[in-house]
């Protein structure tokens, strides 16, 4: 073999071969015939070996095309396949994204928002991180994380944040003892027992911040960590607590109601975040900006507050 052939000039071997003569692959090839005989000759050339048996009324493949053929369409195919694979990738619709989520927003907005982006994108896998802000920051920094739906970076530098909405903080008791008005303030829980937070968690720094402005100061009982843990001991009639109106799915209790909370109004901002000056893979873009949309679509209020 004089040269290695390029997969254009086999592409012509084989669009001559299925076209059954040279007139007719010249006019689905949109070339001249003279330039398509170059190059089917120089093609036998370099391979040192005849491919088509012709004279001035037929062309037949001989034994050596013949072979050649399938191997050309197998190899045709294959690269066809190779490109698209890759376009698909850079246009988001094929890929891994693997997105960060608080367990609220984990539990109630982002399978909404998966099931829709998977009927427009149904070949990109997607992975879930829901973890707490802290440990998601983490992971975003160490790009385990391609993006997160998360709180605002505390102390984190190097970080886009783009605000979605607001989830304010809301009064959860035990629905037989639920104030008969629709919103509360927060002096609501000097008549009752309060179950707080574990003091670390964002959840319990918020409601002492309200507290604090409210003139408040009821006794924290159990500082849970887990929000199935204050589910349970709301739903025994142990006390009430505050949370964010969010987490209300992850309560999952007919026994447990809620009801807003003014004087003040508390308020966590719920976006997106991702580390600065890094290009997200195009899947992970596709999804982030599909995540942008339908949340702007379904809370088109001022604030966006999560309702």
């Amino acid at each position: 073999m004089k040269r290695k052939p390029s997969l254009a000039t086999l592409r012509v071997f084989m669009r001559v071969a299925q076209a059954g003569s040279f007139s007719e692959a010249a006019r689905v090839m949109n070339t001249s015939q003279p330039a398509l005989s170059r190059t089917i000759r120089l093609l036998e050339e370099d391979l040192d070996v005849r491919l088509f048996d012709r004279d001035t009324r037929n062309m037949r493949l001989t034994a050596s095309g013949a072979a050649l053929l399938p191997i050309v369409e197998r190899l045709a195919a294959d690269f066809d396949q190779a490109l698209l694979e890759v376009e698909n990738a850079f246009s988001g619709m094929q890929g891994r994204v693997v997105v960060g989520a608080l367990p609220s927003v984990a539990a109630d907005l982002l399978p909404d928002l998966i099931l829709s982006f998977r009927q427009a994108y149904p070949l990109v896998d997607i992975v879930i991180r829901d973890s707490l802000s802290g440990a998601l920051y983490q992971q975003m920094q160490e790009r385990q994380v391609d993006f997160s739906i998360i709180t605002p970076p505390d102390l984190e530098k190097g970080f886009v944040f783009e605000h979605l909405f607001w989830d304010p903080c809301v009064m959860v008791c035990r629905s037989d003892d639920a104030p008969a008005d629709a919103s509360v303030p927060w002096d609501v829980f000097d008549a009752r027992p309060f179950i707080a937070m574990a003091p670390r968690s964002s959840v319990r720094l918020m409601t002492d911040v309200a507290m604090a402005k409210a003139g408040v100061s009821p006794r924290p009982l159990f500082e849970c960590s887990q929000l199935s843990t204050l589910g349970s001991l709301i739903t025994k009639g142990l006390g009430a607590s505050a949370v964010p109106l969010s987490t209300m799915r992850l309560l999952n209790s007919p026994d447990i109601s809620y009801r807003r909370l003014h004087d003040p109004v508390i308020r966590r901002s719920i976006g997106l975040a991702w580390i600065e000056n890094r290009t997200l893979p195009p899947a992970a873009i596709a999804f982030k900006k599909h995540v942008e949309d339908l949340i702007y679509r379904k809370m088109p209020e001022q604030d966006k507050s999560i309702s």
